[in-house]
């Protein structure tokens, strides 16, 4: 028998470590030729690393959370023939496995208190006998039987606040009888029933992908100075003319949401503030103004939001832009969107759908400049034209870089994307 060490591979683009975010085996598991073994991730993406050989595992290295070098040893796996180690060879690092160990005795030399004499059998009443009401120690556990507990919990009593008669206090049937019978109500103002009650903290390490999320938010609050901008925006005329085109589509064609729309907007806008369109290297101390718009689209995904780009927004028309993001959404919520498709956005759209509240102050997603965050869309009553009627409404939030992007141009920028989208025709036509 022999021992291959699995060490972490240059996974490319330069980095030299990567974050360990998942185990698929444990110390003890038996692995065969490609299996899964280790996810990692790297500042690009997360890569499922699998294992060249068959065999039982006998050490992992590493716990979640932690960073491993390319080129250190991340698993230790016993095979049949000499392997990459010699037999026998001694690991100096084994992880525990992610999976729960068993309970391992104490170790500790103090001996464990001696535990009150009981009563003796001869002496302990009988199941039914009851005896004067013991009192119980603030915290301990009442000592009833399942029965009991069952009926307890059917009446919606804390056996905590039932005292018992029994021996060392246990509570009889009878005990929870009387106890409901008297109406007693619980001591301090406590519920009396246990079932309402939660207790317990579970603690979730902050790993991976949630622990990169953080890591960028923080960044993004700490370094750049925000500003928000909020406009009510009429999309009657919009949401018409979508279902109008939805209605009228070819089968290939993708279902139109409000996104394609804004980004239409956003290519039309962009031009006339190239200050918006920008990302800002503020180590370096200077903006490069884009004069592509490459979209970023906020995207919920069960480990996290991430921001596909679908590049090249002012060479899509509205159906090409809705399948692009149809596609890059299906394929990041899936973890199959590449790391090109998740990077160099110019500007970034978010939106919480049907969710999106009444108004929101996004985090800009840095070293981008700017923000886009439309709310959900509502009836409501409107006055136009002297009249009160009810008109499709949605609120646009933005932040900007106070440091590049003043207030004024912020609020003409969206007061143009505004009237671009109340008036949808326009973003088909070429006005300039």
């Amino acid at each position: 028998m022999g021992r291959f060490t699995f060490k972490l591979p240059d996974v490319g683009e330069g980095t030299a470590e990567a974050e360990i975010v998942a185990w698929h085996v444990a110390v003890g598991d038996r692995i065969e030729e490609d299996q899964p073994l280790v996810d990692v991730m790297t500042d690009k993406a997360t890569v499922e690393m699998t294992t060249p050989v068959s065999g039982l595992v006998v050490a992992l290295n590493g716990e979640l959370g932690e960073m491993a070098a390319v080129g250190s040893s991340l698993a230790v796996i016993e095979i049949e023939g000499e392997g990459s180690t010699e037999p026998g060879a001694v690991v100096e690092k084994a992880a525990a496995p992610p999976r729960p160990a068993p309970p391992q005795p104490a170790t500790s030399p103090t001996p464990a208190p001696t535990p009150a004499p009981q009563a003796k059998a001869a002496e302990a009443p009988g199941p039914d006998a009851r005896g004067p009401a013991v009192a119980r120690v603030a915290g301990a556990k009442p000592l009833a039987s399942p029965v009991v507990r069952r009926r307890a919990h059917e009446l919606g009593v804390a056996l905590q606040f039932v005292p018992g008669t029994g021996p060392a206090g246990r509570i009889s049937p009878q005990d929870l009888e009387a106890f409901v019978a008297a109406g007693v109500p619980s001591p301090a103002g406590q519920p009396r029933a246990a079932s309402s009650r939660r207790e317990g903290v579970e603690e979730i390490k902050v790993i991976g992908l949630r622990r990169k999320i953080a890591e960028k938010m923080q960044d993004a609050k700490r370094r750049i100075p925000h500003f928000a901008y909020i406009e009510e925006i009429d999309v009657t005329e919009l949401e018409a003319l979508r279902v109008h085109l939805n209605g009228a589509k070819h089968a290939d064609q993708p279902k139109l949401t409000v996104l394609p729309f804004i980004v239409q907007a956003l290519v039309r806008a962009l031009p006339r503030f190239p200050q918006i369109n920008a990302r800002f290297d503020d180590d370096a101390g200077v903006v490069h103004r884009h004069a592509a718009v490459h979209a970023g689209i906020a995207t919920q995904t069960p480990a996290g939001l991430i921001v596909p780009v679908v590049r090249h927004a002012e060479a899509r028309d509205i159906w090409d832009c809705a399948g692009e993001i149809a596609r890059l959404a299906a394929a990041t919520r899936q973890g199959k969107a590449s790391a090109d498709e998740l990077k160099g956005s110019t500007i970034t759209i978010t939106s919480l759908g049907p969710l999106g509240g009444v108004a929101t102050t996004p985090v800009i997603n840095h070293p981008e400049v700017a923000i886009i965050g439309p709310n959900k869309i509502v009836e409501r009553p409107v006055v136009l034209g002297g009249q009160i009627v009810v008109r499709k409404m949605m609120n646009l939030s933005s932040s900007f870089d106070h440091r590049v992007v003043d207030g004024y141009d912020a609020a003409a920028f969206i007061q143009v994307v505004k009237g671009l989208l109340e008036h949808p025709a326009t973003l088909f036509m070429d006005l300039a």
